[in-house]
């Protein structure tokens, strides 16, 4: 079967390469029994994959159960993966087989699986290794045999470095690993998508097909999708109920868009928003004092190399403080200062506090602390919030504890 084929079968919309990678990978290990990972941002159509490798393999008569691991509260996933015995726990009236027992033969595709208690990891991982496990209430050990494709939207590296996800059942689910790209990496195949979703639901609520003019097809290819497919198709159903034109404009268009919290573009805050709008100021205001910090480091490198570099001091020329001097420009009130300057000779020279200045004196100051920049941030948003510490957090975007300790390490009142 060709991946046009595959797409075909499984109603997938695209050209992209990204996306025909990953078919492509799916189609090539479907006939192994080896384990596969697909890992993509939430709504980018991973489940469609798990379908794919199991249709065509040589479990394709057997059963196929998708399981989504967050979905399922801590307390019962074991019963529900892994069955249980009649009495073994408060309500269990009667013997159960889980998931694992009931697919034997078949597929198992676990969906976001690094939601997936600790506990519970660690008997997944036995099944993985020897196809063994145990109900819950149970000593009797039983044999499955099922194939395990599993997927998720988190970074499991960093759920690893957390503590929140065992490195040893990562090694083993990531056998085969199977990357979706999100929509914004696949812009030719936006418009294409719209337009198939637009039909569907012309065809679903009786009414004529909804377009898109120039302006807006490139809006639509150039928004950032946080949602990806599963927004894109959201949003296009909102049209076609809502709007009673169905020639839509850019400007019909962006009142269905939501607003970026992802920018790929600084933004100042209008004038008019002044007072309100303390968020998105105080960040830039922040990124422009980290753009500072870098540049003061840049500051030190050079006087550093003039210093300590004999044939750099021999080849320097009184001309070339002018390009200096714009360089080490006073940028505001520094906290201790080198002064670098030069005398008659074509050499530079660092001098110290005591040393009588030079002609030409270019300053270079040290940068204030992001601790400085943090504690005033917090500070204006406590007053802002009148001492609310939950709206104040929310303000900053962190948690409430994480705001109670930094009061308490900055000594806040």
């Amino acid at each position: 079967m060709t991946i046009q084929e595959i797409k075909n079968r499984f109603g997938i919309i695209g050209s992209a390469t990204s996306l025909d990678r990953a078919i492509d990978i799916a189609k090539q290990v479907a006939p192994t029994d080896l384990t596969v990972l697909i890992t993509g941002e939430s709504g980018s159509g991973k489940e469609v994959f798990p379908q794919i490798i199991h249709s065509l393999s040589a479990r394709k008569h057997g059963q196929y159960i998708a399981v989504n691991c967050g979905a399922i509260p801590e307390g019962t996933i074991d019963s529900e993966l892994f069955g249980h015995e009649k009495g073994s726990f408060t309500g269990a009236h009667e013997a159960r087989k889980g998931y694992f027992e009931v697919a034997n033969g078949g597929t198992i595709f676990l969906d976001e699986v690094a939601e997936m208690p600790m506990a519970t990891q660690a008997r997944l991982l036995r099944v993985l290794e020897s196809g063994e496990f145990i109900k819950v209430g149970s000593s009797k050990v039983l044999k499955t045999d099922v194939r395990v494709v599993a997927a998720t939207n988190v970074n499991i590296q960093q759920a690893i470095e957390k503590g929140k996800f065992r490195e040893d059942l990562f090694y083993r689910l990531n056998t085969v690993p199977i990357i979706v790209p999100p929509l914004r990496e696949r812009k030719q195949d936006i418009h294409l998508l719209f337009r198939k979703f637009a039909s569907d639901f012309s065809a679903k609520y009786r009414m004529p097909t909804i377009k898109l003019d120039e302006n807006a097809e490139q809006i639509l290819a150039n928004y950032y999708w946080q949602g990806n497919v599963r927004q894109l198709k959201n949003i296009t159903e909102q049209i076609s109920v809502i709007e009673r034109q169905r020639d839509i404009s850019a400007e019909t268009l962006v009142k269905y868009l939501p607003i970026q919290q992802t920018s790929q573009l600084p933004v100042l805050a209008s004038s008019s928003n002044a007072g309100t709008d303390f968020n998105e100021r105080d960040i830039l205001y922040k990124v422009l004092f980290d753009m500072k910090k870098d540049l003061m480091d840049l500051k030190k490198i050079v006087v550093d190399l003039i210093e300590n570099d004999n044939q750099l001091n021999q080849d320097f020329q009184p001309e070339n403080a002018q390009l200096i001097k714009k360089l080490f420009q006073d940028v505001g009130s520094p906290e201790t200062t080198i002064q670098l300057g030069y005398n008659n000779t074509s050499s530079p020279t660092l001098l110290k506090q005591k040393d009588e200045a030079p002609s030409h004196v270019i300053e270079v100051e040290e940068t204030l602390s992001l601790q400085e920049i943090e504690e005033d941030m917090i500070k204006k948003a406590l007053i802002k919030h009148k001492g609310k510490r939950k709206n104040a957090a929310k303000e900053l975007g962190i948690s409430e504890r994480t705001l109670y300790r930094k009061i308490n390490e900055y000594g806040i009142k």
